[in-house]
């Protein structure tokens, strides 16, 4: 099974990550770690904007699921159950879905998500509320398939986890989700 990630900024993705590898074996192929790759190549800072330059500028130069289609593959060659995090546009989540996968997207409160993002102290994420919300506005580009759409691929999700109680509620989602896919396939 092959599954692909998706969300708003802070919501949770880590955290669906963490438990899909650590407590049912799920590999973990990450878009961010393939885009970090090719900002380092090209001597770019490591930060939000470079992430929205570079994941753009490869997908306007190799299509707009090039992201996706590569963490795809790989998780196909390498066989088991996979988990391709982060899914930022809406062609990239329809190709998961056209390629037999599912979608599952993680969403929360704005306000929660930034304290989140915030707290976890990455590089991309040190900034003033107000700047991750126009952070996060840059990611949703509706109009351009070669741009970054994170609402837009949130809304292509075959399930969406609302993550704005505790650990163990998003656990129970999860849960839920994989029991729903089980039942599905047999």
């Amino acid at each position: 099974m092959i599954i692909g990630l998706t969300g708003s900024f802070g919501a949770g993705k880590g955290t669906v990550v963490d438990y899909l590898t650590e407590r049912k074996g799920f590999k973990h192929y990450s878009a961010r770690e393939l885009i970090t790759e090719e900002i380092v190549r090209r001597n770019m800072p490591v930060n939000r904007d470079s992430m929205i330059t570079v994941s753009n500028d490869l997908r306007a130069e190799n299509g707009p699921v090039y992201i996706i289609e590569t963490l795809f593959n790989r998780a196909q060659q390498n066989g088991g159950n996979a988990i391709i995090e982060s899914i930022r546009e809406v062609a990239g989540a329809r190709f998961i879905k056209e390629q037999g996968g599912v979608v599952i997207g993680v969403d929360a409160d704005s306000r929660l998500r930034y304290d989140r993002a915030f707290k976890r102290g990455g590089v991309t994420d040190n900034v003033t509320y107000e700047t991750w919300l126009e952070q996060e506005r840059k990611e949703s580009n509706s109009g351009d398939p070669n741009k970054q759409d994170i609402f837009g691929a949130l809304k292509e999700s075959d399930f969406i986890l609302t993550n704005d109680g505790s650990m163990e509620d998003l656990h129970a989602q999860i849960e839920n989700v994989l029991t729903a896919l089980e039942k599905s396939s047999t």
